[in-house]
């Protein structure tokens, strides 16, 4: 059992497979009851979410600025993260939102000591905003934070169930590894995580495992060490 992991959500997740909706609160009260027992069994849980169900990069006009696009991205994590706070809180979990830039009266800023004070509590903190500047995306973060606050593994939930040597929508004939050094995914340009990310992790020593969101009972399974998804080791 880890004792303090970063869980990076995609924004997608949050909506699900319907249509026009943003949030599809059955999925959403789905994760927030695994975490919940995560924490319950003594693991400190910290949450990066992504912004791709309000927008991505891609969805910028070709002429658009990239910092201003990321600029918009940005605000979209924070939306789910508050969004996600409050579905924490009407299952009787406290959670946090931290920004490394100031949101008002709506977020937290980032701090390791407070960071570290709460999850003791036995809190959710949810990190938002990325690093505060375009260009560096949610894996960035995600392996940042948990550079920052010691943690025992990393948790990239996707909605593909591991890493690929090739592109399983593509080829079909492509073959999950089970377990992968993260020096291999930089050598191989393979993009399940960014590059920044996987250079962090492999730096800092930081075990990361890879594993789809939409397996039953995934993010319970994962954080308890079955053999689930794509272990990336540091040794």
């Amino acid at each position: 059992m880890y004792k303090r992991i970063v869980l990076k959500l995609s924004g997608e997740a949050l909506a699900g497979d319907k249509e026009g909706v943003t949030f599809d609160d059955s999925i959403i009260w789905g994760l927030v009851s695994q975490i919940k027992e995560v924490i319950s069994r003594g693991t400190q849980v910290c949450l990066v979410v992504g912004g791709g169900n309000f927008w991505r990069g891609r969805s910028a006009t070709s002429g658009m600025d990239r910092t201003k696009a990321d600029q918009i991205g940005m605000l979209a994590t924070v939306m789910n993260a508050i969004y996600l706070a409050d579905a924490f809180r009407q299952n009787d979990v406290s959670a946090t939102v931290q920004t490394p830039i100031p949101f008002g009266t709506m977020t937290e800023l980032f701090s390791k000591d407070v960071a570290l004070a709460r999850l003791e509590k036995g809190e959710v903190l949810i990190f938002a905003a990325g690093l505060g500047h375009p260009f560096f995306s949610t894996d960035t973060i995600t392996a940042l934070r948990g550079a920052e606050l010691d943690v025992d593994g990393l948790f990239f939930a996707k909605n593909i169930d591991g890493v690929y040597d090739d592109d399983p929508a593509v080829n079909a004939n492509a073959k999950k590894i089970d377990v992968i050094k993260s020096e291999e995914i930089v050598k191989n340009n393979l993009k399940v995580i960014d590059m920044a990310a996987a250079n962090l992790c492999f730096e800092r020593k930081i075990p990361v495992v890879i594993f789809g969101l939409n397996e039953e009972k995934s993010i319970i399974r994962a954080v308890s060490g079955e053999k689930i998804g794509t272990v990336v080791t540091v040794s």
